[in-house]
């Protein structure tokens, strides 16, 4: 094989599956690192596939069927060296309450239906990812993605407090719940508690002690070995319970027709807040560790993944924070990390599934809480703040926003966040007065060097961004503000056209009526730059001429507007 078919090849399998790209690229130094994550993801995923899935309506072990091959296939074709996907609270909650009406207590038809849907949503991630809408993902900030990872750490580790302390915590939301536990102080089961504070203490102790075990997993095992040797669950302890053994049968998913127009609706909605949760995660672990991701990729791995989950007769997945956080407090550093995650979760269910019914709920839930203590990132919030306080007050909306409505709901908070960052960025950009700048090439804001030359009855402006609707009316009402302060002596106004990089009709029409305010004025109107984008631009759109000097540079603009100075004052000579 050529090396130029070899490099054909590997663009190619990096467009189909990143994944198995960059694992066939694989460094054997990560390995040490991967399999303890992964062993320690296993660990958490374990009991919490089976809680997700009795909050779902299934099965105990359809949880875990939920988290072995649709995590195979992510690792395949995923851009994300740390995500985790399986089983996640908020798409099992979406589940139920799209499968529970029409299933009507049918048990058999419940499993159908959340089979269809998954393998629905699916379809529709991929069809996205086609058409490019992971884009969609581009309006997560930096401070908005700080932000909601604070606050997903906040959400998990409120979740977990009442599972330590053994009562039941019903209330929506972050502070109704705290408020809740607090109250029932007096009720709180301390067999459970102090399980829950073994766990802690075998997590802060094992990285020093042993730190070539995963800590998480250690806990587990010696908690269910406590409680197991003690009977504590015949004493009130809670523990995950009997797992059925064997792995999934591979099975084709059955749409029931006369139900699809529902289905549809559900999986497009499941889609949809599945991917921006996912990303959300995703984005927020890429920032932390310093690499990119393909949004579009992410949309087709996660399309891959439920189509994976539907094969295997479980139910719709997501990104799920929680195991993610413990890939990444393990020292994950590939996806192969998802991959022994998965096979440890195979080999479980095959032979040790019965010791598996003696983990006791506390000690998953300390696991949890330590690993959304790894996700607070008050260094970067510190960081935000010396920054900019508007970018801190974002991430601090954010993060306030998960804890008030939940993560799930959060979504909705923080994309309407990112909007209204953009619009104030867009509508309001930055409007310079320029001047030349001795021993600099081009022209530089007065503001930023007061000393710069100017030119009497010439003024220099340029407008950072592009001339649309939302910002059309700032920049005519901006730019007769300037005139204003120029003067009467004002002759010619050179607007620089490089940074306008989109025009539309509304910023059209804003042109054309800056242009009735500067006749009056006795103005020039002059733009300078993207000369042949404005000329075909004016072309396709049948434009009638106008009275505007178009010049390919602002070099070539002022040089004009000397000359012509400089012949006026021949003429009056």
């Amino acid at each position: 094989m050529g090396k130029a078919q070899r490099t054909g090849s590997s663009r190619w399998l990096q467009r189909l599956a990143p994944g198995l790209a960059a694992l066939l690229a694989y460094r054997r130094s990560d390995l040490p690192r991967d399999l303890v994550a992964g062993v320690s993801v296993a660990a958490v995923a374990l009991p919490v596939g089976v809680a997700y899935a009795q909050l779902a309506g299934f099965s105990p072990v359809v949880g875990l069927y939920a988290s072995i091959l649709p995590l195979l296939v992510y690792a395949l074709f995923g851009t994300s060296r740390q995500l985790i996907v399986g089983p996640d609270a908020a798409t099992c909650a979406l589940v139920a309450s799209a499968v529970a009406p029409l299933a009507a207590g049918d048990g058999a038809l419940y499993l159908s239906l959340s089979v269809a849907l998954a393998a629905l949503a699916g379809l529709f991630c991929i069809l996205a990812s086609f058409i490019r809408l992971g884009a969609l993902a581009d309006f997560l900030s930096k401070p908005i993605l700080v932000g909601f990872l604070n606050g997903v750490s906040v959400h998990i580790l409120a979740g977990q407090l009442g599972k330590l302390a053994g009562v039941p915590v019903d209330a929506p939301g972050v502070v109704p719940a705290t408020l809740q536990l607090l109250r029932q102080h007096a009720d709180y089961h301390w067999p459970t508690l102090l399980v829950g504070l073994g766990a802690f203490a075998v997590l802060l102790l094992a990285p020093r002690l042993l730190p070539r075990l995963p800590a998480a997993l250690l806990a587990l095992v010696v908690s269910a070995v406590v409680v197991a040797g003690l009977g504590l669950d015949q004493h009130g302890v809670a523990v995950v319970g009997a797992v059925p053994a064997g792995l999934p049968e591979l099975k084709l998913p059955s749409v029931p027709w006369d139900m699809l127009d529902e289905l549809v609706a559900a999986a497009l909605g499941l889609a949809l807040v599945s991917f921006s949760s996912m990303m959300l995660t995703a984005r927020s672990f890429a920032a932390k560790n310093h690499y990119d991701i393909d949004a579009d990729r992410e949309f087709a791995a996660l399309g891959a993944a439920n189509l994976a989950a539907a094969l295997t007769q479980s139910f719709a997945i997501s990104g799920a924070d929680s195991r993610t956080a413990v890939s990444d407090a393990a020292g994950g550093r590939s996806q192969l990390t998802g991959i022994i995650a998965a096979l440890s979760i195979g080999l479980v269910l095959l032979f040790l599934s019965e010791p598996l019914r003696f983990v006791p709920i506390a000690a998953l839930a300390a696991v949890l809480v330590m690993a959304s203590i790894s996700l607070l990132d008050l260094r970067g919030l510190l960081r935000l703040y010396r920054f900019s306080r508007i970018e801190f007050a974002f991430a601090m909306l954010a993060t306030l926003g998960v804890i008030w409505v939940g993560a799930i709901k959060a979504i909705l908070v923080v994309l309407v966040l990112s909007l209204i960052r953009f619009v104030m960025l867009s509508s309001r950009p930055r409007i310079d007065v320029l001047g030349k700048v001795a021993g600099i090439s081009g022209f530089h804001p007065l503001a930023n060097h007061p000393g710069a030359t100017t030119w009497p009855g010439l003024l220099l402006l340029r407008f950072n961004a592009p001339l649309v609707f939302f910002n059309a009316n700032y920049f005519r009402q901006q730019v007769e503000r300037a005139v204003e302060r120029a003067g009467d002596g004002l002759r010619w106004l050179v607007v620089d056209a490089m940074p306008i990089t989109q025009s539309d009709v509304t910023g059209y029409f804003a042109v054309e009526s800056l242009k009735a305010t500067l006749r009056e004025k006795g103005v020039q109107l002059v733009v300078a730059g993207r000369y042949r984008e404005i000329a075909e631009w004016r072309r396709a759109h049948a434009l009638e001429k106008d009275d505007t000097l178009y010049f390919p540079t602002m070099r070539k603009a002022v040089k004009a507007f000397l000359d012509h100075q400089a012949d006026g004052d021949a003429g009056e000579t």
